[in-house]
């Protein structure tokens, strides 16, 4: 689920897909301010809870690469 971890074999990077997400205000902002707190976007706080919900259930499939680090990507180039 990371852009920066290749795809099995390819060498490519894999593409991140994209989610219409709906919460409730109440929600976005619990979470927008936890996200803050870990500095983190709320998008990054949201797929790194994703993941450690699937691995603790034994869900997250073997060939997912780390989360990517913080801050800017490194250019392409």
């Amino acid at each position: 689920m990371t852009d920066d971890s290749a795809a099995a074999g390819s060498g490519k990077p894999r593409q991140r897909k994209q989610v219409l997400l709906r919460l409730d205000p109440a929600v976005h902002d619990a979470l927008a301010r936890w996200a803050g707190e870990e500095l983190r976007s709320a998008n990054a706080q949201i797929e790194f809870l994703l993941r450690k919900a699937l691995s603790e259930a034994g869900r997250l499939p073997r060939d997912v690469g780390p989360v990517r680090r913080p801050g800017r990507p490194p250019k392409e180039g």
